[in-house]
């Protein structure tokens, strides 16, 4: 194979874009005895790969390594599962006890009177109701003009009552030919 080919070869590889049977190319080019001497330093490092690939996988040790990361694994998810269940209880019984102790001292005031003469109270009572009651006039002071409304729209109820009465027996009679 030409130089300038495996140098593509190369560049593709080192840029990620090489596929799998370019990769072999490689493999088998630099296994070869004719490698040129400027490319003579990639040599190790594809060689390595044959190597990678020819030990055998000690199937106990890896088993042993799976056993012990599995154990590891929930070793370390059990404490932070029983110390969140431990703190939220905690918490949740502060908040309760909080709660109580707040609820329990909060305590009625009894009844003030806000006058100590009653004189003094009636007239204040008296000045409040006027207030109300001067309100409630001027809210219904504009309620008035709602009765000139109603009365100027009687003689229009009057006329579409007998239109209203034929519309019925004209929907009645379309109700019963269908």
């Amino acid at each position: 194979m030409k130089k300038n080919e495996i140098r593509q070869l190369l560049q593709r590889y080192f840029e990620g874009e090489s596929t799998l049977n370019e990769e072999a190319v490689l493999r088998n080019y630099f296994a070869g005895d004719n490698v040129a001497d400027e490319l003579e330093e990639y040599t190790e490092f594809f060689c390595g790969f044959g190597e990678i690939n020819e030990t055998e996988r000690d199937a106990q040790l890896e088993h042993e390594i799976m056993d012990f990361i599995t154990e590891n694994e929930s070793k370390r998810k059990t404490p932070s599962i029983s110390m969140w269940k431990t703190v939220s209880g905690i918490a949740a019984s502060i908040v309760i006890a909080v709660g109580g102790i707040l609820f329990f001292q909060h305590e009625e005031e009894p009844f003030k009177d806000t006058f100590d003469d009653p004189e003094t109270a009636y007239v204040y009572a008296e000045k409040t109701l006027e207030f109300v009651s001067q309100k409630y006039s001027k809210g219904l002071s504009a309620l008035a003009n709602f009765d000139k409304i109603e009365t100027a729209t009687q003689p229009i109820k009057k006329g579409v009552k007998p239109i209203n009465k034929y519309m019925n027996k004209i929907e009645m009679i379309t109700e019963h030919q269908r």
